[in-house]
């Protein structure tokens, strides 16, 4: 988070907390792309916090502010219940070039490590190179990949599910194609999958997971609403945090939906297989300010 950090922690540089402090902190809080009404939320509070707790000095400022975007991020808490169902039944989700196949890949290593055997289902059928991707993947993982060229990704992933009972894996991962929420074919598609997937199996998928590439900033919000309607959401990975200075629009994303929270379960940090994280409100509030 070094870039969004970057623009937030040299404003509590003071030994006072002089009026500007407030007028930089929005404008660094804008510009991470947190939003206007997050904002705004999070300075009042900050500004209460000041008066109430008799603060005087940036530092002191700064750790109230951590505080605050950690209280504010903790709803979207929450592990994934990995015992719930044998096989759970993921469906994973998200744009072209969010890093969703990527996610898959680190997320089958993670499971692993978790004691579960794995099956993957290349759901996009119709591009080759997703498919030898995740077949990459899987072989990374020491991991089957059920796939077909050109079929139907709903029979794709309606085989994936019956062979995971039938052979009592512990997860079964569907990779959906890359879709843009504009893309209506491809948006009921997933209504598809999801019907499919029910008939499969009972209450299945027991997860649909959105991945999010974490430079889109704000437009993570839209994504969210858009797939949310389409394929109600259960989790969110958000990819690509080391190389971003929109750390903010998580915030936004908590503010936003904080009626109604989707667990952020995993956050991606690196291109090794290793560089997903679970996430942590108080690390991630900790990383966004120093």
């Amino acid at each position: 988070m070094s870039r969004t950090r970057g623009n937030l922690a040299s404003i509590f540089t003071g030994d006072k907390i002089e009026p500007e402090l407030y007028d930089d902190l929005e404008a660094a809080l804008l510009m991470s792309d947190a939003g206007v009404e997050t904002t705004a939320h999070l300075i009042a509070a900050l500004r209460s916090a000041v008066r109430s707790q008799r603060l005087d000095s940036g530092d002191q400022a700064r750790a109230a502010l951590r505080a605050l975007l950690a209280d504010l991020l903790r709803p979207m808490e929450a592990p994934v219940d990995i015992d719930r169902a044998q096989p759970l039944v993921m469906m994973i989700t998200g744009v072209n070039g969010a890093g969703k196949t990527t996610s898959i890949g680190k997320l089958a290593h993670h499971l692993q490590r978790a004691g579960k055997s794995i099956l993957l289902a290349a759901g996009d059928t119709f591009r080759a190179a997703a498919r030898e991707q995740l077949a990459e993947w899987g072989a990374r993982n020491q991991v089957e990949v059920i796939a077909q060229a050109g079929g139907d990704p709903a029979a794709v992933a309606f085989d994936a599910v019956s062979a995971g009972r039938a052979r009592g894996t512990g997860v079964v991962m569907i990779d959906t194609a890359g879709r843009l929420p504009t893309q209506k074919h491809l948006m009921e598609e997933l209504r598809k999958i999801r019907r499919v997937l029910a008939k499969a199996m009972p209450e299945a998928p027991h997860e649909t997971i959105l991945v999010l590439d974490g430079n889109t900033g704000q437009n993570m919000l839209a994504q969210v609403r858009q797939f949310d309607e389409v394929a109600p959401l259960t989790g969110l990975i958000v990819t690509k945090l080391d190389g971003t200075a929109k750390g903010g629009a998580l915030a936004a994303l908590a503010y936003t939906r904080r009626e109604r929270p989707i667990p952020v379960y995993f956050i991606g940090v690196g291109e090794r297989i290793e560089d997903l994280q679970a996430f942590s409100a108080d690390e991630f509030a900790a990383a966004l300010l120093g």
